[in-house]
Formats: C-alpha cells, sequence, structure tokens
C-alpha cells in the first residue's frame, strides 16, 4: 500500500455534469508523487473532462478532489493553478500574437522571478527549438514546436504536477518521440509528477508508471503501463495499427 502522505492526487467518487448529460460517472484514480500516470481512452470518452474538473471548470457535483492535502473540489480554477499545478491544454492554447520568448514569460509569472534564467535553461535545453524560436510569434510555429512551447510554458510556473491534455494530438510521429522523450526526461531528472490524458495510447502507456482505461465517463481497468499494454482489451481496442 502507498503512504497517503506520498498520494499527491487523489480524485474519489467524482461525477461531472453538463446540463443534465453526466460526462464522469464515479471516477476514482490518484496520482503519487514522483509518478508520470495516463488516462487512456477514446476520443468523447471524458478525459478531458476529467482534466478541467481537477482544474475546476466545470466543478464536480459530487465526489472529491484532494491536492496536496487540501480539498480543491470547489475551489475557484485561478485559486487552484496557483497552487503548483500547471497544465498544457488539449490544443495548446499558446498566446499566437506574442513571441516564445514572451509566452515563457507568462509561464513564470506567479514564480520568484530569481528562477528565471534558470527555469528558461532548462526549458531551452529539453526543446532546443524553441531557443532557435525565442523571438518568433507562437502563432508562426509548427504545430510541435507549439506543443513544445505549451509544456515549456508550463512548466516555467515550477510545477509539482504537470497535466499534459492530449501532447501527441496532430502531431508527426518523430515529434510525438521528441515530446514524449522530454515528459521521461523531466520525470526521471527533476522527479516531476505527471498526469498525462492520451488517446495514444501506445506510447503513453510505455512512457507511465501507471495507468487507467477510461469508457463513457468510467474507469474500466487500471495497472501498470506495461501490464495495460499487455492486456487483450487493450491492444483490441487502442493499439491495432497504433504501435509506432
Amino acid at each position: 500500500m502507498t503512504n497517503a502522505a506520498d498520494t499527491l492526487l487523489s480524485v474519489r467518487g467524482v461525477e461531472t455534469y453538463y446540463g443534465k448529460i453526466c460526462a464522469l460517472r464515479g471516477v476514482d484514480f490518484e496520482v503519487h508523487r514522483g509518478e508520470i500516470v495516463t488516462m487512456i481512452g477514446a476520443n468523447g470518452a471524458g478525459k478531458s473532462t476529467l482534466m478541467m474538473t481537477i482544474c475546476g471548470n466545470p466543478q464536480a457535483r459530487t465526489g472529491q478532489i484532494i491536492y496536496d492535502g487540501v480539498d480543491i473540489t470547489s475551489m475557484p480554477t485561478h485559486e487552484i493553478m496557483r497552487m503548483s499545478i500547471a497544465q498544457s491544454p488539449e490544443g495548446r492554447r499558446i498566446f499566437p500574437r506574442m513571441t516564445v520568448m514572451e509566452n515563457l514569460q507568462m509561464g513564470a509569472s506567479l514564480v520568484d522571478p530569481k528562477h528565471f534564467k534558470s527555469d528558461l535553461d532548462k526549458v531551452f535545453t529539453l526543446f532546443p527549438r524553441l531557443k532557435e524560436r525565442q523571438h518568433q510569434r507562437g502563432g508562426t510555429l509548427s504545430g510541435g514546436e507549439q506543443q513544445m512551447l505549451a509544456i515549456g510554458r508550463a512548466l516555467m510556473s515550477r510545477p509539482k504536477l504537470l497535466l499534459l491534455d492530449e501532447p501527441s494530438l496532430g502531431l508527426a510521429p518523430l515529434i510525438v518521440k521528441q515530446i514524449f522523450d522530454a515528459i521521461r526526461e523531466l520525470n526521471e531528472t527533476e522527479g516531476l509528477t505527471v498526469f498525462l490524458v492520451e488517446q495514444n495510447a501506445f506510447h503513453a502507456l510505455k512512457l507511465a508508471h501507471r495507468g487507467y482505461v477510461m469508457v463513457n465517463g468510467n474507469i474500466t481497468m487500471s495497472g501498470t503501463g506495461q501490464e495495460l499494454l499487455k492486456k487483450e482489451e487493450v491492444r483490441a481496442a487502442y493499439l491495432e495499427g497504433g504501435a509506432h
């Protein structure tokens, strides 16, 4: 059993609704400090709703979300995001008119400026392309570069927990590999805790210490990344033709 003190994020019995439609149906999962945990599932399974519910928009109608020992279930989003949680949202949502550097400065706006130079060096080491493009407007970057920028911006806030929503969406396999390698490196060298929701089950489960499968707002399976990769149901539903 894992010590409760090791649990950074605990979600218990969470139900989320859009009007009268139930999008999450009693979801239970947890993320321990220093882990990479992934939630896989088809498009529309409820993965992004779960990510948004953790961030307080929409709020869970029932259940409880505990982050770092604090109940954040009913907190407004801006307060949650001040608690060393950073999100790289689906669709990237960088500031397209701002330069790469300005985007990264926005990410660092809530932390002590004395860390800025060392954090910037870390992001540029992780994603050298961003250093090359630092004076370019975000909107002129390729999709892969924008994804790197979204993750880099999140890292500039010095998070304890990094939330990644579909980081591989629409990207070429080589770029996907670069991004997943960067996530692994951050976890191994910094001990960064990562919660990742992904349709790309093969890469996500290879990366993750533990994984969950979501179907229609329910968690239907859980296990280590390796265990889930070997399950016939997972292979049939998510990996056929996808193991590149």
